[in-house]
Order: structure tokens, then sequence, then C-alpha cells
């Protein structure tokens, strides 16, 4: 487990997910579906915008009388689409920044994984932005407040050739060319805002844009809910004749303008420039020590593709045959992609631990935890199982195991293929087979708990075999706070295999010195 701030980051969010878990159930868990949810919200934003955007009047004399018209005279319909605009826009803000301190603290934002973190920098400005043009279109004494302020501080940039904030010196000096300005604004960033969201998931495979429908339902419901009970309000019309005095201020999306009223402009740039250069610069400090990306061995393959369907990230693709094999396809590693997780080699119909002639090499391998160094972890760790009942783990190093007698731990229990199981079972390595992952809905590798579950069902090659008894295999899906429940959940284990016949596989023994070693040297 992390230490320092990090890792009391990531305890915390563990915890706040398993209270989620119980409250929501896993799949309605809001905390393990925040890209998701970022993006039902950009929706939700957008479409009511559309819809706003009927019945709004865009010249400056008459934008703060259609607002208030369509929350007044149409409040069932556009005046709720009005709050839900402004809600949503403000639960994106919270989701989006959650997301972000959530990565962090998971450590997803280093090594190969710094495109999604570099890319989400601007999507903070973008959203930001996006909301602070909005506000303007309302035209009342905040969007007057908003307006004032920021062209003020944008006159401090040597960027214009006249300073923007004379718009506002007077009613008569706002002209309605630049308040359609603001209009287009508020609608074109929003498009640049989609686009770099899209950009922002390029590098994840099967990304989801798409939340659970129960959660979805539960969001949409809770924000028709507000929408109701708090309408969104108007803080009275803009008027340029005087300065707005007590306000109401949106401290999602606006918490910043108090602050700019104190500080000097140069010093509000500085801050935004340092902030957005660090958040830019944080998956090189330090960069990650990362293992090496995945290998290739085509001697063992075929090109079934099994490997490019299963990789998280998209590192690994299918290319031409290169070695003159009957097949068309290879596949290739791309290491400025690859995690080194080991769900590629655990996808790979080659990677059998039965095999006794050659190397134990598969078709896709980690050259820091190769299938053979985890074969012998596994005899090594059999050999110190102690008691009647003896449980082997194969554990994710992110998950609740912790290092002890019969725990081997890998990047993700997606590593391990199925045929793993059913060497440690029929060659009496163990009487039961413990998988620790990750807990539901928050896999480090993100799709390792889905594969395994997969694999072990049957759905999804490659399969675990009939003749494996599934009786003496158990999942457990925990988070690094769940220790105390996986040993609960292992101890029940225990219990059950303790009740099956008597016609178990034999156990390998201390005893047997020279079995361990015949099989180890296969």
């Amino acid at each position: 487990m992390s230490t320092g701030f990090r890792g009391y980051l990531r305890r915390g969010f563990d915890r706040l997910e398993r209270a989620g878990d119980v409250v929501f159930g896993p799949d309605a868990n809001p905390l393990a579906q925040l890209g998701a949810l970022g993006w039902f919200l950009f929706w939700i934003v957008a479409a009511t915008g559309i819809y706003l955007f009927i019945f709004f009047d865009t010249g400056v004399v008459n934008a703060y009388a259609s607002v208030e018209w369509l929350s007044d005279a149409h409040w069932f319909h556009a005046g709720v689409a009005r709050s839900l605009h402004r809600y949503a826009s403000d639960l994106m803000v919270a989701v989006m920044l959650i997301h972000l301190v959530r990565e962090f603290c998971l450590d997803r934002y280093r090594g190969v994984r710094w495109f999604s973190w570099l890319t989400g920098v601007p999507l903070i400005w973008f959203v930001y932005i996006s909301g602070i043009t909005g506000y303007w279109l309302v035209w009342d004494m905040l969007a007057q407040y908003v307006a004032v302020t920021s062209t003020e501080l944008l006159d401090w940039l040597p960027i214009f050739g006249e300073p923007i904030a004379r718009n506002f010196l007077s009613p008569e000096a706002l002209s309605g060319r630049f308040f359609t300005l603001m209009v287009f604004l508020h609608i074109a960033i929003p498009l640049i805002l989609l686009l770099a969201m899209w950009i922002h998931i390029q590098r994840v495979s099967r990304a989801r844009v798409n939340p659970a429908r129960p959660l979805a339902a539960m969001v949409l419901g809770s924000l028709i809910l507000v929408a109701f009970v708090l309408p969104a309000q108007s803080q009275g019309p803009a008027d340029l004749a005087r300065e707005p005095t007590e306000l109401g201020i949106d401290w999602f999306l606006l918490p910043l303008y108090p602050l700019i009223n104190i500080l000097p402009p140069g010093v509000i740039w500085g801050g935004a420039a340092i902030f957005t250069v660090g958040f830019a610069a944080l998956p090189w400090l330090p960069a990650q020590r990362a293992n090496r990306a995945a290998e290739v061995f085509l001697d063992h393959c075929n090109g079934c593709a099994r490997c490019v369907e299963d990789c998280p990230y998209a590192a690994v693709e299918l290319v031409p045959r290169t070695d003159g094999a009957p097949f068309p396809h290879q596949v290739a590693v791309n290491a400025g992609r690859c995690v080194a997780c080991g769900i590629c080699m655990g996808s790979c119909p080659s990677s059998s631990p039965f095999r006794r002639v050659g190397d134990l090499l598969t078709g896709i391998d980690l050259p820091d935890y190769p299938l053979k160094e985890l074969r012998e972890r596994v005899i090594s760790g059999a050999l110190r199982l102690e008691g009647s009942i003896r449980i082997l783990t194969l554990a994710c190093e992110h998950g609740a195991a912790r290092p002890g007698l019969g725990t081997v731990f890998l990047p993700c229990v997606a590593m391990a293929p199925p045929s793993l199981i059913d060497f440690i079972l029929s060659r009496g390595h163990a009487d039961g087979v413990c998988v620790a992952g990750c807990a539901e809905e928050r896999c480090q590798n993100r799709l390792g708990i889905e594969w395994t579950e997969a694999r072990f069902a049957r759905t999804r090659d490659p399969y675990l075999r009939r003749r494996v008894p599934r009786e003496r295999l158990v999942t457990v899906w925990a988070g690094p706070t769940e220790t105390a429940r996986l040993e609960r959940e292992r101890v029940a284990f225990a219990d059950r295999l303790a009740a099956l016949p008597t016609e178990a596989p034999r156990v390998v023994r201390q005893s047997d010195p020279e079995r361990v070693l015949d099989e180890a040297a296969m």
C-alpha cells in the first residue's frame, strides 16, 4: 500500500467508496464512475443549453427579460431546464475535481498514463470558461460583476489593442455585437471541450463514457428534484450605472472571483500559470519507475488477437506477420502505452504452466515478471502453506492482501491465466485457490476484475477448464482498507473446503521435495 500523503488519500477514498458500495451498490457507486459521470453531466448541460437557446433573446437589451420570462411563465419546462443547466454544471465541476484527486491518489497519472493526465489539464480551464461565459448571458447583477471583473483582468494582458472593459463603462457603451460574441463563445467553447474530452480518452481501451443506468437515473432524478425545490434565480437586472454590492457567488464555477478583487492581476495570472504548468508536469515530478513493457515471442504467437482485445490501454495491436509463419498476423506492443499489468499474458492461450519441454515462454510475457517466475512463486508459496486446509492466494498488489504465507502477488489478478488455477489444483499444490483482486468497480487496471470473472465463468477466452472444481476457487474483490474482510472470506472458504468430500487433490508437502524441484525445473 502507498505511504505518505498519497497513501492517506488512497485509504480515505477506499473507505468512502466501500461505504458507497453499501449505500448505492457497486454498480451505482458514483465514486467508482466519476469519468463516466462527467460525460453524462456534460450531455445534460448540452441538452438543456440547446433547449434554453430556443427561448433566449441574444440581444443585450432583452436578455434578462427573456431569462425571467422562461423562468416564470414557462417554469414547468424551460425554468426546470435552466435549473438543470445550472446545477448539472456545478456538479460537473465537483465530479471533475474529485476525479482528478482520485486518479492522483491511485497513482494513475504517471508513467505511460501521462497522456490522460496531461490532456485533462486543459479540460479544467475549458469547463470553467464555459461556466463563466454562461453567467454573462443571464445579464443580471452577477453577470455584470463577472463581466467587468473578467474584462479588467484580461485587459492586464498585452494582447488586445484596446481595453475591452470599456464596453462596460456605461449602458450606452455595451453593444449588441459584443453580447453576441459572448453567445458565440458560450457555444464554441463547449464544442472545444467535447473534442478535448474525446482526446482525453484516446489511450484508454473501452473507455466508459456512460455511467450505469441506476446511477444515471439517480443523478438525473436528484437534479430534477433540486431544480423544483431550489429553482435557479436571477439577481436583479444588470445596471452599468451602478456597481453591484451584495451578490450570491456560485462557489463551484466562480470561486476565484473574490480573490481577483483583492489581489493584483499579475498575481492572479502568475498563480494560474504556475497551477497549469505544475499540474501538467506532475507525471514527471518524479517520473514513475515502471516495469518494462510486455514482450512478444513469435514462436508461441499465432496472432489470435486475444491480448489485443483484453489490453485496457490499447497497447497491443495486430500487425502483418514478419517471421514467415503460416499466420496472417502477429501482435506488437507499444511500449509507450504498456503499464506492465500482465493482463495480456493471462489472455494468451499459450500461457500454460504445464509445459514440460523447453523454456516456459508464452506468446506475450512480462520481462520483469514472466510466466516462468510466476509458476516458481506459486510452487514456492505452496511449500510454505500450513494446516489441514491449504489455501493459496493469488493477490493483486493494489488490493487488500498483505504479505504472508501462501500469498503470491501480481500487478493484476487477470495476469494469472486460468490454466494456472488448473495447475495449482490438479497438481495438488493447494486445496483451494483464493483470487483476491481490487474492489469491485475500482480495478487499478480497469478491466482486470471483469476479464477474470468472465474467464472463470467460461464466457471469455481463455476459459477455465471444466475439469477444474469451481468449489475450490473463490474470488474476493476488496480494497486496501478491507484486509479484515478478505481474511473473513478466506476463513469461510476454508470452512467450505473442509466440508467437501475427502477425495481432494493430493497436496504437495515439504516432505516431498523431489517432486517440487522436478516441477520447478519443467
